[in-house]
C-alpha cells in the first residue's frame, strides 16, 4: 500500500478522501459479492458484512452507480488504434513490427496514419489524435516525416488521466487474479514472478532490457491472437468475456526495501506456484499451480 499512499499524497489526495473511497468500495463489494441466495441485501446485512455503519451504508448505496468501468475516451480510441497498428495487416512488417506510416492518405494510401484512424473511427480528425499522441509520447515523427509508434505502445509518458486509468485497471486485475487463487478458485489464474537481491546496477540494467524485450514480444503476440479471434467471431452471439495479460519490471536499492533479504538464491521459474512469487526463503508451495483455463462466467 505504501506506493499507492505516496502516489495519492503527491496528487493531494489525503486520508479523508481515501477513507470515503474505501467505505464506498466495502459497501459495494459486500452488496454485490456476498448476497444470500442471490437476493439484494438489506442495509443491515451490508453493514454487518462490511463493518460500515448502517446510516453510512444507506448513504453510500444511493451514491453507487452500475459500477461499470469507465474508460477515458482518449484511452479507448488509443487502445484500438494501437491494437490495429501492432497486430493487423498492412500495418505490420514481415517481422511483426509496426510500420512507420505516412501522415496523410494522399501520401501513403492505406499505409497512412490518416487511414488508420479512419479505420477505427471516422468521427474524429486524425490530426487531433496525432497531436495528442505526440504530446503524450505515444508516437513520434521521424526525419522523413513518417509517424512512428513508440515501443511502449499506449502507455503514455505524459497524461495523468490515461496513466491513472491503466494503473487502476492493471492493479485491479492483478489483485483479482491473486485473490481468486488465494481463495481456492478453480482453475487458478497464472500469476508468477521472479525476484532476486544482491545484484549490481549493471545487472539490473541488463535484466530490465531483457524483460522489456521479451515482455513486449509476449504482449504483441497475445494482442495479435486476440485481434484475429475478434475478427473470426464476426457477428456471432455469445456471452462476452474479457481478459488482461500484462508484464511489469521493478527494481530498487536493497536498503530501501525493508522486506527484502540478502543472499536470495536463484529460483527456477517453472517451479514457481501460480499464486505467489519466489524468493530464497520460500517454504514449499501450498497453492496449486496454474492450469489451462476453461470458459468462465463474465466478471462483474
Amino acid at each position: 500500500m505504501r506506493p499507492l499512499v505516496k502516489l495519492m499524497l503527491s496528487r493531494g489526495l489525503t486520508f479523508a478522501y481515501a477513507n470515503e473511497l474505501l467505505k464506498g468500495l466495502f459497501v459495494e463489494v459486500a452488496e454485490r459479492d456476498f448476497r444470500l441466495e442471490g437476493k439484494s441485501p438489506t442495509d443491515s446485512r451490508v453493514s454487518l458484512v462490511s463493518g460500515v455503519h448502517r446510516k453510512e451504508v444507506s448513504r453510500l448505496r444511493q451514491m453507487l452507480d452500475s459500477g461499470e468501468e469507465t474508460m477515458p475516451e482518449v484511452v479507448s480510441l488509443g487502445a484500438q488504434l494501437v491494437a490495429q497498428w501492432m497486430g493487423a495487416a498492412p500495418y505490420v512488417d514481415e517481422q511483426g513490427n509496426p510500420r512507420p506510416l505516412a501522415r496523410f492518405a494522399s501520401e501513403g494510401g492505406e499505409l497512412s496514419f490518416e487511414s488508420l484512424v479512419a479505420r477505427v473511427n471516422r468521427d474524429i480528425r486524425p490530426r487531433v489524435v496525432l497531436d495528442e499522441w505526440l504530446r503524450l509520447g505515444v508516437a513520434s515523427i521521424d526525419d522523413q516525416g513518417f509517424v512512428r509508434l513508440d515501443a511502449g505502445a499506449f502507455v503514455p509518458s505524459k497524461g495523468f488521466e490515461e496513466l491513472s486509468f491503466y494503473l487502476g485497471h492493471n492493479l485491479h486485475d492483478h489483485a483479482a487474479a491473486a485473490a481468486h487463487n488465494l481463495m481456492g478458485g478453480e482453475p487458478a489464474f497464472m500469476e508468477r514472478s521472479v525476484h532476486y537481491s544482491g545484484l549490481s546496477a549493471e545487472d539490473i540494467g541488463q535484466l530490465e532490457q531483457q524483460a522489456g524485450t521479451l515482455g513486449m514480444q509476449a504482449l504483441v503476440a497475445v494482442n495479435k491472437n486476440a485481434l484475429s479471434m475478434i475478427k473470426r467471431a464476426g457477428k456471432k452471439q455469445f456471452p462476452p468475456q474479457r481478459m488482461t495479460f500484462g508484464v511489469y519490471f521493478y527494481a530498487a536499492p536493497l536498503e530501501s526495501q525493508g522486506s527484502a533479504q540478502a543472499g536470495d538464491r536463484p529460483v527456477d521459474a517453472e517451479q514457481m506456484p501460480a499464486s505467489r512469487t519466489a524468493n530464497a526463503d520460500s517454504k514449499p508451495a501450498t497453492f496449486r499451480p496454474a492450469q489451462p483455463r476453461t470458459s468462465r462466467a463474465p466478471k462483474k
